[in-house]
C-alpha cells in the first residue's frame, strides 16, 4: 500500500492534490501527516524525501516527490488518473502543468487557508489577470469536453490540481468572470473528501504564525471558523 506524506489541512495546498486524487479514485493508501510545527517530523521527512518536503509518496523502496511527479506515477499504475481520451488528456497534462507552474499572484496574494474568511485590501492587476485565466481555462475544459470535471465525465489530475483554487476562491470571496466557472469551484467544494478535508482543516488548532502574517498583510480577517488554538 502506498504511503502519503502530507502536511497540515488549513494550509498545504500542495497536498491536498494527490490526497484527493487518491481518494476520488478510491486508491488505497496510509496518510502520515507531518504538520508545519513539528521539528523532528521535518526532519525524519527530510531522510526520506530528497526536497524535504510534502507532498511525498512512498511505494515500497520507491520514493516520490513533487505532486506532479507523484501524479504521474500513480498514472503508470491506476487507470482514471487522466482522461482515457487523447486529446483530452493532453489538454488535461497542460492545465494542470500550468497550474503546476504558474498563477504566481494568486499563490501569493491569496495562500490557503481553508478555515477563515478574508477580504482583500486590494485586487491588483496582476490577480484579476490570474482569476481571469483560470476561469477561462476552467471555462474551456467544461465546454470543450462535456463537463461536469474539467476534461470530461469524471474527476481526473487536473482536477485535483485545481481543487486548491476552489478552498481560495472561498477564502477571500472572490468571483470568476465565468458563472460556469464559478459552479465548477462549488462542484468541487461539494465533493465528499473535498467536504472531508474541510472539517479536518476546521478541526486543526495549530497556527502558523508566518503564513497568517501573510494574510493579514493580504487583507482584513472577516471570520475564522477553526477551533480555538491550542496553548
Amino acid at each position: 500500500m502506498y504511503t502519503l506524506h502530507v502536511a497540515n489541512r488549513n494550509y498545504s495546498s500542495w497536498s491536498l492534490r494527490p490526497w484527493l486524487l487518491l481518494r476520488v479514485l478510491g486508491i488505497a493508501f496510509e496518510e502520515r501527516r507531518v504538520p508545519f510545527h513539528d521539528a523532528a517530523a521535518w526532519e525524519r521527512l527530510r531522510a526520506l524525501a530528497p526536497n524535504g518536503k510534502v507532498p511525498c509518496l512512498v511505494d515500497g523502496t520507491t520514493v516520490v516527490w513533487e505532486s506532479l511527479a507523484i501524479v504521474e506515477y500513480l498514472a503508470e499504475r491506476h487507470p482514471g488518473v487522466w482522461p482515457q481520451d487523447a486529446v483530452a488528456r493532453a489538454w488535461a497534462r497542460s492545465a494542470a502543468s500550468e497550474m503546476h507552474a504558474g498563477f504566481g499572484e494568486l499563490r501569493s496574494r491569496c495562500s490557503m487557508s481553508c478555515g477563515v474568511r478574508i477580504r482583500l485590501h486590494e485586487t491588483p492587476p496582476a490577480l484579476l489577470h490570474d482569476l481571469a485565466r483560470v476561469s477561462a481555462l476552467w471555462s474551456e475544459g467544461l465546454a470543450r469536453f462535456g463537463g461536469p470535471f474539467l476534461a470530461g465525465a469524471a474527476f481526473s489530475a487536473v482536477d485535483a490540481f485545481y481543487a486548491p483554487v476552489a478552498f481560495r476562491l472561498q477564502t477571500f470571496g472572490l468571483e470568476l468572470p465565468d458563472p460556469e466557472a464559478n459552479a465548477y469551484a462549488r462542484r468541487l467544494l461539494e465533493l465528499e473528501p473535498m467536504q472531508d478535508w474541510y472539517a479536518q482543516a476546521l478541526a486543526e488548532d495549530f497556527r502558523d504564525a508566518p503564513h497568517d502574517a501573510e494574510l493579514a498583510a493580504s487583507g482584513v480577517l472577516l471570520q475564522d471558523l477553526r477551533v480555538a488554538e491550542a496553548g
